[in-house]
């Protein structure tokens, strides 16, 4: 019972708060509270708010959908509409409870439709709602709704109905700059008010949530009046309601939400208010005929119609579009920029070594023998002794080289395109000019994804055009064919099946570099480098090869526990979750790396703890340094200003780094996490995971200067 009353004022409030992109519980609060100064009207809101949350959840839509408010936010902006246009009479409930049902069905049906397309709904299901209120209005006397003030329809300039009117007057009648004034009472008319006071409030509450949204509320709201002033579009000024709900709101929604906040998402922002200048007078002129104010439709264009706009573009460069939407411009914008940083599981297909051991780079991309023009993005591979040669003497037959007779492997799993395998192997220091490539064998991974080995021995290809092959699988033997003076590997990765494509710049998802002992994921390997595949260290495997079903009980030192289990989601990506704290994990496991992606929860939780100490594990037991995503959901008033200037530069950052120690018959994994603000460092976590045959045996954590142990209990049957 008590989980279902939490959800449902989760929803309720979620329903205020998403009108200004959010999904902050404060910032809801403070909306619920300012839609109440006018009483009518913020009731009327309320009820529609209820009415539609109980409609949705008994017709069973999804649940995630009602708790973010996607389909009460309209109703909500209906209700207040109702309270501020139209007084209290016999007809007035009635005809709210019919407008308020029209505005979720078409809420629905239209963020369906959108939703197709990857496009929000915004508020086009209360505009639309409430034109056809107002037209059936007009045009029935009989209805029995009776309107306030004509004034309403056209500019919503009067003054809010209010019972603190000594309030509202008191801050009205503060002395300060009229923009400022007028910027507060934009906001306001979000909620079709016109008061200081609500837009003070409203101001402090999207700022606390936001600082990157209140910015470009600012920016929306400036190049408006300074565009205004240029041009004398409006000689008396803009209203109030069209800087809040169109100017201000376009400039938010194009500048930080829906593009990722960057200088090129708030030069956009800044670009939009003249096209919602044009969109807002011309449809201000058609409506006008039929008496029906132009409300927030403007936005609403200028906000599909671009969306749309930069959808349909086939290299969207480094204005991107959000992807994963957090209902933060700070959250999408710091967890855009760790993903770029960290997730390449999700950017790039896994592409291995094509080979066993410890090979050497003797030729790299660019390099000065042949891997220049189309062919420059390749690698040259040997085999090298301790005096870093390639051979044993004499060296005169290629017999002698190391690498001569190696196996050579699937870099991936895929579909063999091209075998060539009777090309002769060539004497040392002599090259075959007419066959180029020798013998070679190309590999299909994925659409417009190829890899390429050359230069392989005569008749020892173990594969044929057609053969699926899986990765590690052997394929060939290195040889000496084509133009190959002496034995070597050549490979290469492509976007089209032919021999003799052009190169492709992609990195190996995953190798150890002997120069630096570092394990590298997702690079591309140098030229002099020694490089070999990593090698799985199985107690880590074990221990973190987490995989679904997998149910441990956690228990800390006071007896606090909490379940967890994984699951996998519709996307199949894997989690865990908390079944006491419904604290969520995601994290990706794969032949090498166990790490995580992303929290969901209370971050008390004994669950938070793990996520950040184990942030990553190499199971080759290499050391394993990362970066976390900056926490933009806590309030953090020292982070404010970094939150401000991060779409133009970033001077915080949070740095992961563990190390793996043999100790008895285990292993201990030592991991810290690390603050860093201007060169300044701080550390504000350690810990410690004794891994054992049978998985983690126990942890132990200094975190925030408090030492907390915890036990790992996996067999619950």
């Amino acid at each position: 019972m008590k989980k279902q009353i939490q959800y449902y004022l989760n929803a309720a409030l979620n329903s205020y708060a998403i009108l200004f992109f959010s999904q902050n519980k404060i910032l809801g609060a403070i909306l619920l509270l300012v839609s109440l100064f006018n009483i009518n009207a913020g009731l009327s809101g309320l009820v529609c708010v209820v009415g539609s949350l109980i409609l949705v959840c008994v017709l069973g839509f999804n649940k995630e959908d009602i708790k973010s408010g996607l389909y009460s936010f309209n109703s909500l902006l209906v209700g207040i509409g109702f309270g501020t246009f139209f007084n209290f009479g016999y007809a007035y409930w009635l005809w709210l409870a019919a407008a308020c049902l029209l505005c979720v069905v078409l809420s629905v049906n239209l963020t369906a439709f959108l939703a197709k397309y990857a496009l929000p709904t915004l508020s086009i299901p209360f505009i639309i709602t409430f034109w056809v209120v107002l037209t059936a209005a007009n045009g029935y006397s009989g209805m029995g709704l009776m309107q306030k003030s004509s004034s309403l329809i056209f500019e919503l300039e009067t003054g809010a109905a209010s019972h603190f009117a000594k309030l509202f007057n008191f801050f009205d009648g503060v002395n300060m700059p009229a923009y400022l004034a007028l910027f507060f009472r934009s906001v306001s008319a979000v909620l079709f008010q016109n008061s200081i006071l609500a837009g003070l409030l409203i101001s402090i509450g999207f700022f606390i949530h936001s600082r990157i949204g209140f910015s470009l509320l600012v920016i929306g709201f400036i190049t408006a009046c300074v565009i205004n002033h240029l041009t004398g579009t409006y000689p008396e000024g803009i209203s109030n309601y069209h800087l809040g709900a169109n100017f201000m709101m376009v400039s938010c929604a194009i500048g930080g939400f829906f593009l990722i906040p960057s200088w090129r998402s708030y030069l956009w922002a800044v670009a939009t208010i003249p096209f919602i200048f044009l969109i807002l007078n011309g449809l201000s002129r058609i409506l006008s005929v039929y008496n029906l104010p132009v409300f927030s439709m403007p936005f609403c264009l200028a906000t599909v119609g671009l969306l749309y706009f930069f959808m349909l573009r086939k290299n969207p460069g480094k204005l991107q579009l959000t992807a994963l939407q957090n209902y933060s411009p700070e959250t999408n914008l710091y967890q855009f920029l760790n993903g770029q940083e960290r997730l390449k599981d999700f950017r790039y297909f896994n592409i291995s070594l094509p080979f066993m051991g410890a090979w050497t780079v003797s030729q790299g991309y660019n390099g000065d023998i042949t891997h220049k023009g189309n062919w420059n993005q390749a690698l040259d591979f040997v085999l090298k002794d301790l005096d870093h040669r390639t051979y044993e003497f004499p060296g005169n037959k290629p017999e002698d080289y190391y690498c001569y007779n190696k196996p050579v492997l699937a870099a991936a799993d895929g579909l063999v395109q091209e075998v060539v395998t009777h090309i002769d192997d060539n004497a040392i220091g002599q090259v075959n000019l007419n066959q180029n490539w020798g013998n070679t064998i190309v590999i299909k991974h994925a659409d417009n994804l190829y890899t390429k080995v050359s230069h392989l021995k005569k008749n020892t290809a173990k594969v044929k055009p057609g053969d699926y092959v899986l990765k590690g699988d052997i394929i060939a033997l290195c040889g000496n064919s084509g133009r190959s003076p002496e034995p070597h590997l050549h490979f290469q990765v492509q976007s089209t099946p032919y021999i003799g494509s052009k190169t492709l710049a992609y990195p190996i998802a995953y190798f150890v570099s002997q120069e630096s002992g570092e394990l590298k994921s997702f690079e591309i390997a140098a030229e002099n480098d020694t490089v070999q595949s990593p090698d799985v260290n199985p107690y880590l495997k074990l221990a973190f090869n987490f995989q679904p079903g997998y149910i441990t009980r956690i228990t800390d030192k006071k007896g606090n526990k909490e379940t967890w289990e994984v699951f996998t989601d519709n996307f199949n990506f894997n989690y865990f979750y908390c079944h006491e704290n419904a604290a969520t994990a995601y994290f990706i496991n794969n032949a090498n790396v166990f790490y995580f992606t992303r929290f969901y929860g209370d971050k008390r939780s004994m669950l938070f703890l793990f996520h950040q100490s184990a942030y990553k594990i190499n199971y080759s037991a290499h050391s394993a340094d990362d970066i976390y995503a900056i926490d933009s959901e806590s309030f953090k008033p020292n982070l404010w200003f970094q939150d401000l200037v991060a779409p133009f530069y970033n001077f915080t950052k949070r740095i992961y780094t563990n190390s793996v120690q043999l100790k008895g018959d285990g292993l201990v994994v030592k991991a810290k996490a690390t603050h860093f603000t201007f060169g300044k460092r701080t550390s504000y976590l350690e810990a410690e995971f004794l891994v054992g045959n049978k998985g983690i045996i126990e942890a132990d954590f200094c975190y925030k200067n408090k030492s907390i142990k915890l036990k790992w209990e996996t067999d619950l049957s």
